[in-house]
């Protein structure tokens, strides 16, 4: 995919981080065995997720392109 720019917006990156924080909060609750915690690192990854679809909703995702209709053959 060279020159193109998935991936390379605001929405993706902010969800991106949000998204690892998320996932390195559970890790660290799950070794320290508090379930709580881990939960509320899962919770934050939801959030990340949400956070990326509302900001590309806002504009600061990537945008789309039509899709290139591709010609049946005919058997």
């Amino acid at each position: 995919m060279a020159g193109s720019s998935h991936g390379h917006t605001p929405a993706a990156w902010t969800g991106v981080i949000i998204a690892f924080i998320g996932f390195c909060v559970a890790g660290a609750f799950m070794v320290m065995a508090n379930v709580p915690g881990f939960w509320a690192g899962m919770a934050i990854i939801v959030i990340g997720g949400l956070v990326g679809g509302a900001m590309r909703a806002a504009g600061l995702g990537q945008a789309k392109r039509p899709q290139r209709q591709v010609a049946g053959s005919e058997s």
